[in-house]
């Protein structure tokens, strides 16, 4: 494949090219638009021919100046059909988007959204402010990613090459080198990971990616394993950190929070027993503790561990260590 080829933009983006300069009434012809675009006559008169006829715009040629033209005014590129309720929820996404402000990815997710509600404005005309002022989203600690380390791992995985980079281990000082295959970006409580399989260690190995720096991509490729799926590495895990242990974790949780616990699943394998005086009792199946561990420590007094006894154990242990942090 040339260099020209290689360069050449995405249908899209030639299109609504194409579309822009029709719209200030530029002239228009196959020669501008091969130089503009870097794409051969027949790509371009292939998406002319689609803007005509698929997506209904009134494009035609014009003999007397040998140049495109629209027949009719046109303000915005047709490129989705809504409903006035799917409109809504694209807003109300829009909102969402807030909680990712002063993070790397909040200017490539506006830019986004702000191509697809562009070309809604034809479509439907809806001022849904009223609604959307009831709508607000927050979470805590959001995950801070290096924007340039996200696109190159994005990239591997796509592509399934192998990458190398330096990795720092919770807890740790200095980086090591590792050498990863790339199979999956996971966003897991709030913040990204990289799931791959560590050559060196030759083990899978979840990479948290605020801990990564200094990725060389452009490596061998590889074949992912057929029996891997996201969902089954992670069905251990409560949250990030699954495991190979077969743990049955019961906890107890007061009245004062069981309706919490009620409104929320933590995990596809739990269950809920009610018990008397509004108790509420939690059964969960599990790879790993170590999760588990700082989430009922986090519900303070109003959480108990009934089991298993390792579990009950370690959180005994922290909460004499708290008990003595906070003695005076």
């Amino acid at each position: 494949m040339n260099s020209r080829a290689q360069q050449s933009r995405p249908p899209l983006e030639r299109m609504l090219r194409i579309h822009e300069e029709l719209r200030r009434g530029a002239l228009v012809n196959c020669t501008m638009l091969m130089h503009a675009l870097e794409v051969s006559r027949k790509t371009v008169v292939r998406d002319i021919a689609f803007m005509r006829d698929r997506l209904e715009l009134p494009i035609e040629f014009d003999a007397g100046i040998q140049a495109y033209r629209y027949t009719t005014q046109v303000n915005a590129f047709p490129t989705v059909n809504v409903t006035e309720g799917e409109l809504l929820a694209l807003l109300v996404a829009q909102r969402a988007l807030e909680q990712y402000r002063g993070t790397p990815f909040h200017h490539q997710l506006e830019v986004a959204f702000g191509k697809l509600a562009g070309g809604l404005r034809d479509k439907i005309s809806f001022s849904p402010a009223d609604e959307l002022r009831a709508v607000s989203f927050k979470n805590i600690g959001l995950g801070k990613t290096d924007l340039a380390v996200f696109n190159a791992l994005s990239a591997a995985v796509l592509r399934h090459e192998e990458v190398t980079f330096n990795y720092r281990k919770s807890g740790e000082k200095q980086s090591a080198p590792r050498h990863v295959r790339p199979y999956h970006l996971a966003n897991r409580e709030n913040s990204w990971y990289l799931v791959g399989h560590d050559v060196e260690r030759d083990a899978l190995r979840t990479f948290a990616l605020p801990r990564i720096g200094d990725v060389v991509g452009g490596g061998a490729t590889f074949v992912r394993p057929e029996d891997f799926s996201p969902e089954k590495f992670f069905a251990s895990a409560l949250g990030v950190l699954g495991g190979d242990g077969d743990h049955r974790v019961v906890i107890r949780f007061d009245a004062s929070v069981a309706e919490r616990v009620r409104e929320r699943e933590w995990h596809e394998s739990q269950e809920m027993r009610e018990l008397a005086g509004g108790r509420l009792e939690l059964r969960l199946r599990l790879g790993a503790l170590v999760e588990v561990e700082q989430w009922v420590l986090g519900w303070g007094a109003a959480a108990e561990v009934v089991g298993p006894a390792e579990l009950r154990s370690s959180v005994r242990k922290t909460a004499a260590a708290l008990a003595r942090l906070y003695a005076e």
